[in-house]
């Protein structure tokens, strides 16, 4: 895995914390389900304005934590000097979604939204999950926020032209 083109990176995480005296890290992990972050064998780190590869040499859920244990990071000062750094992968890295309706979040952000009458709604900046389903986050002439209730509310994402057709009203 290259950190060379930053544009090719999927952002998985964080670092939040450490786990014990040997090294481990509690990770939260914005992947579907939430364990699959300790599934990769290599990660990137973003620390001291760069992006940096790391393998992985475990990995699993913890009770309500995810813990990863890093090559070369050793003791809880290694350790700690990682918290906070945002964990990746590369694109390539990404499993192949094979379902329709299937995407991966950073495919949707930069997405123009527009309603079945034709009218534009704004950009997705980011998604939110809720527990219940996820939730496109729109800026443009206000914030809009969007459930992605597959054909109920969204009814195309045409990731060629940038744009996602919803049923959504003007006014909400």
């Amino acid at each position: 895995m290259s950190p060379a083109d930053p544009t090719d990176l999927i952002e998985l995480g964080r670092v939040t914390g450490t786990y014990g005296l040997r090294g481990w890290i509690k990770v939260h992990s914005d992947t579907q389900p939430r364990g699959h972050i300790a599934a990769y064998s290599q990660l990137l780190l973003y620390l001291a304005s760069q992006w940096q590869p790391w393998q992985v040499a475990q990995g699993r859920v913890q009770g309500k934590y995810i813990i990863l244990k890093l090559q070369h990071c050793d003791d809880c000062t290694q350790a700690e000097a990682l918290i906070g750094a945002r964990i990746a992968v590369t694109r390539t890295d990404l499993p192949e979604l094979t379902a329709p309706g299937e995407y991966y979040w950073a495919d949707l952000v930069g997405l123009t939204v527009c309603n079945l009458q034709g009218q534009s709604l704004g950009t997705v900046q980011h998604l939110l999950a809720t527990g219940a389903q996820d939730v496109l986050v729109l800026s443009g002439t206000r914030e809009r926020l969007i459930p992605f209730g597959w054909q109920k509310i969204v009814h195309q994402v045409d990731l060629a032209q940038g744009r996602l057709l919803v049923d959504w009203d003007e006014d909400f």
